[in-house]
């Protein structure tokens, strides 16, 4: 379960910007929007808003960088880059390293984990735990080496040479089955992040789904909810032919493509409509392809509804940027939705995406501190707030306000500043 995630000095982020999912001590949806475990009341997720390249997107790339550099970091050979791009448009961050930190609840103990990084090597990492109380340091990395607390972390013992420079310590120490780090990878795993315009690299979870006897019947009755017009789904799985592919591909890339492809599967979804005669009874069954004879809108739904219900199912973080992109409104709102069912949600997952749907201030019903906005100042660094934290007069935003309406009209600022296209249009016709 995720408390906070924090980053500094990267991509259009150079102060430390970070996004908590604390429960603020307001009334608002008390009995949906949040739930408690130990001395801690959490958010299921927030929503995020702001006009193009204010830093929504960039926020959410810092969250599956983090993820990626503690998943991957050790496959890295020693001159392997981490792929790291630091705020540019200062002479202070250029050339410093980003920072990355998280804060997350394994079994009721609070972790603490970060690390600072540049393209080519690790510079700090730390790792620091809170079973009770007071924070407990399991380890510390800095550039003159790796201090492991033994009795806190006996794991992590004799492993601070056989660490790269350019790999992190946690990622070593569960490559030797360290019991702690094991929990903790687990824990990354489960700290998914989707693109809502590529969306098709996450199509195998739900083909995974529809697999399992146990799973399928959930997702089919999901989409006969949402109305999409179809009665079934029919899957085709076939082992990869080589014959299949084109006969004017370069002999070295066929051979290369054969080799990858080897055990691989093709896996075609035909989607059942019913079909009626000329008095509109029905007359049996009719197959569409997916990809090619379904709206875009309804593959996206298909590609992601795997990873949703795969992070409800079994708990986690789930973070979709551009999530309402190709959905209808109302299709947006019912994925949020199944975050705050307690039939559908019982392992407490968290969902956190960004969205320009409006109408999500009004129908989503979400929380203050849950609507988060990100605007750019005037050095080009993004910057991001809460509703909850937003100040009027130096009053709060008031839980009876139209969010959607104030926040088209400018009141909460992270919207495009628009001139006027008229005299623009004149400029042009008169050239």
């Amino acid at each position: 379960m995720l408390i906070e995630f924090s980053v500094a000095n990267f991509l259009s982020f150079k102060k430390r910007t970070t996004l908590s999912l604390l429960a603020a001590s307001i009334k608002d949806h008390r009995e949906t929007n949040i739930f408690s475990t130990g001395k801690y009341n959490l958010l299921k997720g927030a929503v995020v808003y702001g006009a193009n390249a204010s830093g929504k997107s960039n926020f959410i790339k810092a969250m599956s960088t983090m993820r990626r550099l503690v998943l991957k970091s050790f496959e890295k050979s020693s001159t392997g880059e981490l792929g790291i791009t630091p705020f540019l448009l200062n002479t202070e961050t250029e050339n410093a390293p980003s920072l990355f930190e998280v804060v997350f609840l394994i079994d009721d103990v609070r972790y603490r984990y970060g690390f600072e990084v540049d393209n080519a090597a690790v510079y700090s990492e730390w790792l620091y735990e809170a079973a009770v109380r007071s924070e407990k340091v399991l380890f510390l990395r800095q550039e003159d080496g790796i201090e492991v607390r033994e009795k806190n972390f006996s794991e992590g013992k004799d492993l601070e040479e056989k660490t790269r420079d350019n790999a992190l310590f946690l990622a070593v120490a569960d490559q030797f089955n360290g019991k702690k780090s094991k929990k903790i990878m687990q824990w990354f795993h489960n700290f998914l992040t989707i693109s809502g315009l590529s969306h098709e690299n996450y199509k195998g979870i739900t083909f995974g789904m529809l697999e399992h006897e146990k799973t399928r019947p959930i997702l089919l009755d999901f989409y006969k909810q949402l109305d999409l017009g179809f009665e079934d789904i029919k899957m085709d799985k076939q082992a990869f032919d080589p014959k299949e592919l084109p006969d004017d591909i370069p002999e070295s890339l066929m051979k290369q493509l054969v080799t990858d492809l080897e055990g691989a599967f093709r896996i075609d979804i035909k989607i059942l409509h019913k079909k009626y005669n000329a008095s509109n009874s029905p007359a049996g069954k009719v197959e569409f392809d997916l990809r090619s004879q379904e709206s875009s809108g309804t593959n996206k739904l298909f590609n992601i509804s795997g990873s949703v219900f795969d992070v409800l199912n079994n708990g986690g973080v789930l973070i979709i940027d551009e999530l309402d992109a190709s959905l209808h409104p109302l299709l947006t709102l019912a994925v949020t939705r199944l975050f705050n069912s307690a039939d559908f949600n019982r392992k407490n997952a968290q969902l956190i995406f960004a969205t320009h749907d409006t109408n999500l201030l009004y129908y989503g019903k979400y929380r203050r501190d849950q609507v988060y906005f990100f605007e750019k100042n005037q050095y080009g660094a993004s910057e991001m707030y809460s509703l909850v934290e937003y100040k009027e007069e130096g009053k709060t935003v008031r839980k009876d306000r139209s969010f959607e309406k104030d926040y088209i009209e400018g009141r909460y600022g992270a919207i495009p500043f628009i001139g006027n296209l008229s005299n623009m249009v004149k400029e042009w016709q008169e050239r």
